[in-house]
């Protein structure tokens, strides 16, 4: 039989081959695999307000003076307003007060995402005392629930992390078919008004998977 040798060429070809492999393994490294989940947008959690208020123009000196909150979450990690849509956690089994110590709720007890349970002046989006909520789910997961809570009266968020002992839940919804926007309606009876927090959790249906945010909302 005859044994096959191999050429310069063949050995160049194969060594340029094996770059190749290697520059799309460091293409397909680089995409971060955050880009398939999603968060609350209306009302706009903290970090989707600041990457919608601030994504594009992130090296605007105006942002700290106008929107000091988003300035000290971009400043102390830029990957909270890139990831807007990555405040997960798996595993939690339905834990989530065990699971999430007080003052870390706005970060989902994200150590990167810290930035987001910082007391301040956040932006607010104005609602009554019925107002919609809209999941954008970019990956279609679907949710087994999601629940939904009002900060209570007397609790400050521009002074205060926010504790479980500070909120008023207010409703949980059924399963959602997956799809990409899920919207439903909340309906309050506390006699909020002025600056609340609206704190969510989604609970995704494709694994036991966890998102919980923070919305800034002003009742009129």
């Amino acid at each position: 039989m005859r044994k096959r040798t191999f050429s310069g060429w063949d050995t160049g070809r194969r060594g340029l081959i094996a770059l190749v492999v290697a520059g799309l393994a460091c293409l397909f490294a680089g995409v971060p695999t955050a880009s398939a989940h999603g968060t609350i947008v209306g009302p706009a959690t903290r970090a989707y307000q600041c990457w919608t208020d601030w994504g594009s123009q992130h090296t605007n000196p105006a942002m700290q003076q106008q929107d000091p909150m988003c300035y000290q979450a971009f400043q102390a990690n830029a990957d909270t307003m890139w990831n807007w849509m990555s405040a997960l956690r798996d595993g939690l089994k339905g834990n989530f007060q065990g699971a999430t110590p007080d003052g870390q709720l706005c970060s989902n007890a994200l150590s990167r995402n810290n930035s987001l349970n910082t007391p301040g002046p956040w932006r607010t989006t104005s609602v009554g005392s019925s107002f919609s909520m809209h999941l954008y789910d970019q990956a279609s997961h679907g949710a087994d629930f999601i629940r939904v809570y009002v900060s209570k009266n007397g609790y400050d968020p521009t002074t205060q992390r926010l504790g479980w002992g500070n909120l008023d839940q207010v409703t949980q919804t059924g399963r959602f078919a997956p799809a990409k926007d899920i919207t439903f309606n909340v309906q309050t009876s506390g006699g909020y008004r002025g600056h609340h927090v609206v704190f969510t959790i989604w609970q995704a249906s494709h694994q036991d998977q966890t998102y919980m945010w923070c919305s800034d909302v002003n009742f009129g």
